[in-house]
Parts: C-alpha cells; structure tokens; sequence
C-alpha cells in the first residue's frame, strides 16, 4: 500500500451508507460495484458533501460489491449512522489522516481545513485570481496535495494557510475542489 498516489478523485458515483459495526461501505440503489472502478485498499474515501462524515482508509475491495475500511477513527465524533451520502474516493496521503489539522470539519470550529489534490491548472488560475478578492486568498504555492485551513482572525478577517504535503505536478482526476480550486 502506498502512501499517496496521484489521483484526486478515483471514484464517486452515487452514493453510500456505512455500517460503523462492522466498518463496511456498500453502495445504495445500484448493482454496480466497487470492485471494478479501478478502487484499492489504502485510497481514501471521504463521506459526505464537505466531508461532513469524516474519512476513513480503504482496508479492502470485495467482490460482494462493498469497501471495508480499517476503521472510524477520523469520522465526526459521536457519530452513529451515517445514511445515504455523496462520497470521493482519492488517493490522498494517508498520513494526513491522524493529523488534528486535518479532521473532518465538524470536530473543528469558526474554520474549515482540508486536503485538496490540485493540479497545475488550478495553481495557475488561483495565481491569476484578483488580489484582494476572497478566492485570491486560496491561491497555493505548487501542485500537489496541499493542506489547506481557514479561519477568521479577531477582526473577522478571512485567513487561509496552505501546506504543499507532497509536491508533484503529476494530480489527475479532479474531484469536487473546484470551489476552492477552479480549473478555469
């Protein structure tokens, strides 16, 4: 299993639900299954719109048409069901996971903070943004999987800090960033 790979969205078609007892994530009104999208085990998926569930470590694909993944440990607190929902499935650095800075947005308050795969074009356009305007703020130093939190500071300004975690030039697969990172 590696550590990261390239690819910001390997899959998210549908949605899902989880069985938190036994840590399995099946697909909801369809026949398809996972075991053919090109998913493995140490991708990560992330549930929810805004990863409001949390994330969790894919541990195995079977041919039953589940995921299992290898535990809850950095989903939402509290949590006990998590019903039919969207969902990325990434190849995003595992290690990222453990890390406080990084968990899902409901553990966090007044600010947001993620993991994001952004590519060249998206460096690009957030380069050219207009200063001084919001998204200007998002604009990252390289491509890569880039850490990035917001907050407001006690004059309620907006603040973004990004981290490069893994430079590369290499991100494919665009997930659902392009709120924060627009290919155009």
């Amino acid at each position: 299993m590696a550590l990261w790979g390239n690819n910001d969205s390997v899959y998210s078609d549908g949605t899902v639900t989880v069985n938190l007892t036994t840590k399995k994530v099946e697909r909801v009104g369809t026949s398809a299954t996972f075991d053919t999208a090109g998913i493995s085990t140490g991708n990560v998926i992330s549930l929810g719109a805004g990863v409001t569930f949390g994330y969790a470590v894919i541990s195995a694909v079977d041919s039953a048409g589940a995921l299992s993944i290898a535990s809850t440990d950095n989903f939402v607190s509290g949590l006990t069901t998590v019903t039919a929902t969207v969902y990325n499935i990434s190849q995003e650095p595992i290690y990222v996971l453990g890390d406080s800075h990084y968990r899902a947005p409901e553990q966090k308050t007044d600010y947001f903070s993620g993991v994001f795969g952004v590519d060249n074009t998206e460096v690009g356009v957030a380069a050219t943004t207009a200063v001084g305007s919001k998204d200007a703020a998002y604009a990252v130093p390289h491509a890569g999987w880039v850490g990035v939190t917001t907050y407001y500071d006690t004059h309620g300004n907006l603040r973004v800090k990004s981290e490069t975690l893994v430079a590369s030039s290499s991100i494919t697969g665009d997930a659902d960033d392009d709120a924060r990172f627009p290919d155009s």
